[in-house]
């Protein structure tokens, strides 16, 4: 095949642009006028002007969580309490006899006025349906006594917040540890539940140019979803996290980081130091927040994952979080450099400056998400007023020689690369200003931490993330060249079609 007639942009800097690209079977040829010969009758796609970038990773989403919640009530854009419970109310309809009311997206802190939710209120609206809401960034629950009654008192556990009352008595809402373990042990989920919603979302976020994944539910149990999508065909690459508490069972298993095939891989380890911004549970130098993992547990993480042959990907979002995990990897170089391993820390959303500049001395990568500057900004504003110079620093990183990769957290965010690109370059996505443009970074910077930069993690850097010969044929074609744009233009550029392996799996041609 070639695609002739058009402008790809390969992100390889010593040939950024070519006029048209040839692909042989799965993988990319070369230029054409050089490899075309080779091609038996090779099929000609006219691109008609438009734009070919190399296939988009999400280098940071919960996928199976994102695709479920599809499914679900969502509240993501209710503006007060009152309308987080009418939409509820309108939705209990549905449910079926026996079954929970699920729900995902509200934030307290977006609500005029700001107020805690709590089970009183679902209670009055449904006193028999057991009724979950997670918070926007899954790191609260709100349940009514229903759901609360499945638990039967067994809520507070290490690491977790059970908010009560002036009585002492739970006010329905859950945090951190706590809303995991509920949400672990009490909902009632089914694998046939999970894998169907991953087949749509596939095909959702291939139609969005997607064509790998970050996965974060390694605690879901997400490789065996992945496993039963893989033997059906599914068109993702999937580098999947598991969480650090089965570094033993991997390690006398012998199974190391890398294992599987070119769709389906097991990748990295997964571990949580603080809480978040919106649950006001991010744990600061003021002496805030919630403490998950402490330094030395991570360190002692990070040792038993470098044995065991996996990189550790560390959720960090406070100043003093983020400190910690870079004490921690840089206390334990000794066990990981000289095997290579590629470590993250995830989210990275408030940093001090001499914290910034180790990120790119260390060789920690930030997984980050451009979309959350642009949505959490008036939660830092509110939280974080004497500090947002330094929060969502994504610039500084880069500049600080950081590996930056981008991702966009689904279902916390929308599972939408190319928004995320307008927002890492744009600093916002509504009428104001742009959010501390010092920060916003180029549409190539963009492109790269959301294409070469998650590549370089999984260890494809050799064979994904540009439009090079001999690389995969994993490209998407944009309907115009953003690089011909202003960056208030970007919003308007349109995935057309995408192809995974030299395979169309949105949108073939010919296109009008």
């Amino acid at each position: 095949m070639i695609l002739e007639n058009g402008n790809v942009r390969t992100l390889e800097p010593s040939l950024p642009t070519a006029g048209a690209l040839a692909i042989a079977g799965e993988r990319i040829a070369g230029g054409v006028g050089t490899h075309e010969t080779a091609l038996a009758s090779p099929e000609v796609v006219d691109l008609r002007g438009r734009c070919v970038v190399p296939g988009f990773t999400d280098a940071h989403v919960h996928f199976p969580t994102w695709a479920l919640a599809q499914t679900e009530v969502r509240l993501e854009d209710t503006q007060t309490l009152d309308e987080a419970v009418a939409r509820v109310r309108d939705a209990l309809a549905g449910v079926r006899l026996g079954g929970w009311l699920r729900g995902r997206g509200w934030r307290s802190g977006d609500w005029t006025p700001a107020v805690e939710p709590t089970k009183e209120l679902l209670d009055a609206i449904a006193p028999d349906v057991p009724i979950a809401l997670t918070a926007r960034d899954s790191h609260s629950v709100w349940l009514n006594s229903a759901a609360l009654a499945r638990a039967n008192g067994d809520l507070q556990v290490p690491g977790g917040v059970v908010e009560v009352d002036e009585r002492g008595e739970p006010t329905g809402v859950l945090r951190e540890e706590s809303c995991w373990h509920f949400r672990d042990r009490y909902l009632d989920i089914t694998d046939d539940e999970y894998v169907e919603a991953m087949r749509r979302g596939v095909r959702l976020a291939n139609a969005r140019g997607v064509v790998a994944v970050h996965d974060k539910d390694g605690w879901l149990g997400a490789l065996r979803f992945w496993q039963r999508l893989r033997r059906d065909g599914s068109t993702l690459r999937v580098w999947q996290s598991l969480p650090h508490e089965l570094v033993g069972e991997l390690e006398s298993a012998d199974v190391r980081s890398g294992l599987g095939d070119d769709f389906l891989r097991v990748g990295y380890l997964k571990a949580f130091m603080d809480g978040t911004l919106g649950s006001q549970t991010a744990r600061l130098l003021d002496g805030s927040g919630v403490e998950i993992t402490s330094r030395e547990e991570l360190e002692e993480i990070i040792r038993r994952a470098a044995r065991a042959g996996f990189p550790v990907a560390v959720h960090a979002i406070g100043d003093l979080a983020n400190r910690d995990a870079l004490d921690a990897f840089e206390a334990t170089q000794d066990a990981w450099r000289g095997l290579g391993l590629r470590h993250r820390v995830e989210h990275a959303q408030l940093l001090r400056h001499e914290d910034v500049l180790r990120f790119g001395r260390l060789g920690i990568a930030a997984s980050v998400q451009f979309t959350h500057a642009t949505s959490d900004r008036d939660l830092a504003e509110r939280f974080w007023p004497d500090a947002t110079n330094r929060a969502y620093a994504f610039r500084s990183l880069w500049d600080a020689g950081a590996l930056v990769a981008n991702g966009s957290d689904a279902p916390i965010e929308e599972l939408d690369p190319w928004l995320g690109i307008c927002a890492g370059v744009r600093r916002t996505w509504d009428e104001r200003e742009p959010w501390h443009p010092e920060q916003a970074v180029t549409l190539e910077q963009a492109l790269l931490a959301t294409c070469v930069s998650p590549a370089w993690l999984s260890g494809d850097e050799r064979r994904r993330g540009k439009l090079l010969p001999g690389y995969l044929a994993d490209l998407v074609v944009l309907d115009r060249d953003p690089f011909e744009l202003t960056a208030d233009e970007l919003p308007d550029v349109r995935v057309v079609a995408t192809m995974v392996g030299g395979r169309w799996v949105h949108n073939p041609p010919p296109w009008d």
